[in-house]
């Protein structure tokens, strides 16, 4: 069998097509309804659109679940090194492609509506500017320190010989850790530490990952109700600071409905292991995605300042268009490229210190292996 005929067989390929519906979502959350207000922007993109495209938030989760997923996956036959060195070329040089080039973009063509500085771009260089004392380069990338918090675990927790072998066990203690700060001090520094916010969302990805390996025990049905449970709860937690923050109102009957409905297309989705369209389309769709949700909103937004016409509508379809088509050359020509140099250059680091960097890999493990952010 062809190297990309194995790539296809083992690709869980319906999780590309979630992945383009859950930045779709999320697009339209920004142009439709909280994007433009968040920069002090005197009108919302696509204000018709606000009733529904106010739930587009809730595509974020739905990375959050794919991602824990395929890091359970991406983890097999690793050791702790060599999953780092693997999640940081994946996400790192693609974040900071994207990243410089809106930093040029607002630089030059963002004033008066945004502005920003070679401070700010330096803080973004560490991905979480806030702790530096700087805004994020676009307002976005606050789930993609989310996102490597949780890779950082995931390493800390392979390195310690846990991860995935007691994985029901690192489940509970995590909710557990949730619910005592969630519903009792809900200490900030608790919830960017473990995840509080978001632990449920993972967490359903990590037991779908343990179906679709095929383990089947009331525990691990116990163990998805609980994580589950966790994530309705979270989303609709979620309402309390964005409710106020957007000036919103949302239905929680239908907020509930889309994560479970989320969670059982996700479900449903690894037990697909083709769909009916060309595998290279398929790869595609799947790896424009993180170039286009690091991509959209801000630098989105300054080209609809600058260069849109009375009609919104054809604005932004045309700016969401260009952007695709960008992502995709980002994807094609920027991130394949740099992921490979990337992680080339860390391992020969890395065995040249003499660190454990590869063991039995599964054959087919890195086919799946893509940044759900």
């Amino acid at each position: 069998m062809l190297a990309s005929d194995r790539q296809g067989a083992s690709r869980v390929q319906a999780l590309d097509l979630l992945r383009l519906i859950a930045v779709a979502a999320v697009v339209l959350y920004h142009y439709g309804f909280w994007g433009p207000s968040s920069h002090d922007v005197p009108r919302v993109a696509l204000p018709w659109m606000a009733s529904f495209a106010q739930y587009g938030f809730l595509g974020v989760p739905v990375f959050f679940i794919i991602s824990g997923f395929v890091i359970a996956y991406s983890a097999e036959g690793r050791t702790a090194t060599g999953f780092a060195i693997a999640r940081f070329s994946r996400i790192y040089p693609t974040f900071l492609f994207c990243m410089t080039l809106t930093f040029l973009a607002i630089l030059t063509l963002g004033p008066p509506h945004f502005d920003t500085s070679f401070a700010q771009w330096c803080a973004n260089l560490f991905v979480a500017a806030p702790a530096l004392g700087h805004s994020y380069m676009d307002g976005a990338y606050w789930s993609l320190v989310i996102e490597l918090s949780f890779y950082a675990w995931v390493a800390v927790l392979m390195a310690a010989k846990v991860f995935p072998r007691r994985l029901d066990h690192i489940i509970l203690i995590w909710l557990g850790i949730t619910f005592a700060n969630e519903l009792t001090i809900d200490a900030p520094l608790f919830e960017k530490l473990f995840l509080a916010d978001d632990s449920g969302f993972f967490a359903v990805g990590l037991v779908i990952y343990e179906f679709f390996r095929g383990r089947r025990d009331p525990k691990l049905y116990a163990v998805l109700a609980l994580s589950v449970g966790t994530a309705v709860f979270q989303s609709l937690h979620k309402l309390i600071r964005l409710s106020p923050h957007t000036g919103g109102t949302f239905d929680h009957a239908v907020v509930v409905a889309i994560c479970l409905a989320s969670i059982a297309i996700i479900f449903a989705a690894t037990r697909l292991r083709r769909v009916p369209l060309p595998a290279g389309l398929v790869v595609a769709i799947g790896g424009l995605t993180y170039p286009l949700y690091l991509l959209h909103m801000q630098l989105g937004y300054v080209f609809l300042m600058r260069f849109s016409s009375t009609d919104a509508v054809w604005a932004v379809s045309l700016i969401i268009s260009g952007l695709v088509l960008l992502s995709w050359i980002v994807w094609r020509f920027i991130e394949r490229p740099a992921h490979r140099w990337a992680k080339d250059a860390l391992m020969a680091q890395a065995i040249r210190r003499g660190l454990v960097v590869t063991v039995a890999r599964i054959p087919e493990a890195t086919a799946i292996e893509r940044s759900p952010a």
